[in-house]
């Protein structure tokens, strides 16, 4: 099945129960993959599964930085809205990787790139960013990334 069809699954299943927030979290997000097939190549464009899930990441993060902000503002009622809508988009993405895991693939790729200094650090991602997309935070690896090309 894929990610779609999984979603008009969910948003069927939500609607019966009477879970609002599922559905308009579903919706929100369903509106934001009609918004990028329309920019990348118009109403008959169908995007695949990778490309919806960059969809989800760009709707999680988000919802990180919103949470941030009103926690900031002492606006913790909509802070844990953020946070339930949070939880809903993660369920669609796949399992994240561990730190462990991901210091893996990343002395992988500065051993292929070779890099030795910081300002090496843009071919060590452009290698690393398609292996583990989806799979772990973009800020964690970045700081992976720099901690382990300093040494």
């Amino acid at each position: 099945m894929s990610l779609q069809e999984q979603l008009v699954n969910d948003m069927k299943e939500s609607m019966k129960s009477g879970d609002s927030l599922k559905v308009s979290t579903i919706r929100m997000l369903k509106a934001a993959i009609k918004n990028k097939e329309i920019e990348k190549g118009g109403t008959s464009y169908k995007l695949s599964d990778k490309e919806i899930l960059e969809v989800i990441a760009t709707a999680i993060k988000q919802r990180k930085d919103s949470i941030e902000q009103f926690t900031k503002g002492h606006r913790l009622d909509l802070a844990e809205k953020e946070k339930r809508e949070l939880e809903i988009l993660q369920a669609y993405m796949p399992p994240q990787m561990s730190d462990e895991d991901v210091k893996a693939e990343v002395k992988k790729a500065i051993a292929e790139t070779s890099a030795s200094s910081q300002k090496d650090m843009g071919k060590v991602m452009k290698v690393l960013m398609p292996r583990i997309a989806g799979r772990a935070d973009g800020a964690v690896v970045n700081r992976i990334v720099r901690e382990l090309i300093g040494n």
